[in-house]
């Protein structure tokens, strides 16, 4: 198999004939089949003819080319070694695309997200800008994250407990500091809990009865 990666489709020699000359090399060092493949990463200018043979008098040599702006990327985001390649495949929102790509990255783990996260960066930076992708793939990066997950869950829970005391406050009356600090303990299940429950509360004693039975 010879993977030919291109970024553009002019070279010297021409692509064609380079293909033939890799063939002949090849397969005088191993006299076996050769499978030769031209990968091209993105698209050329307008009417730019993709040719996929070389043909010169007598001689016509074959060779496959794969447009990747053409392909479906869920064959890429199916296979974390195709991952890289995921942002130059066909979408109608590449952006979107990006992030879908910087997900699955981010779902890998130890040497492996490192260096797919890396090389699919490299293979973006083809198509989008640096910044927008440092910026995808960071926020995805934050999203797995236990500590980022532990700061959201934080900030979940000191925002239900803030609207719990409104709520009893307007219901039961001024809270003393004993009552607040027991509410303060509250996990954000049992704060969800109570804010259902004071639905019902009349009076402080309801409350109290509540945080009782509670803990």
């Amino acid at each position: 198999m010879h993977l030919e990666y291109q970024t553009k489709l002019e070279s010297n020699p021409p692509l064609p004939l380079r293909m033939l000359d890799y063939w002949v090399r090849l397969h005088r060092l191993y006299r076996l089949p050769i499978t030769q493949v031209v990968v091209l990463l993105l698209p050329p200018s307008k009417n730019t003819v993709i040719e996929t043979a070389f043909v010169a008098a007598t001689t016509r040599h074959e060779y496959r080319v794969i447009r990747l702006w053409e392909e479906d990327p869920a064959i890429f985001l199916s296979d974390p070694a195709l991952l890289p390649f995921a942002p130059l495949a066909s979408a109608t929102s590449p952006e979107q695309l990006l992030r879908e790509v910087a997900g699955q990255v981010n779902l890998l783990e130890g040497n492996q997200l490192q260096e797919v996260s890396t090389y699919t960066q490299i293979l973006a930076g083809l198509k989008f800008k640096k910044d927008l992708i440092r910026r995808i793939f960071r926020e995805g990066m934050m999203r797995e994250s236990v500590i980022y997950q532990e700061i959201l869950e934080e900030g979940r829970q000191e925002g239900e407990r803030s609207l719990v005391l409104l709520l009893l406050e307007q219901r039961v009356g001024q809270l003393s500091q004993i009552e607040r600090s027991r509410i303060s303990t509250l996990s954000l299940e049992r704060l969800e809990a109570l804010a259902l429950a004071l639905l019902d509360f009349s009076s402080m004693a309801d409350l109290t009865a509540w945080l009782e039975q509670a803990s």
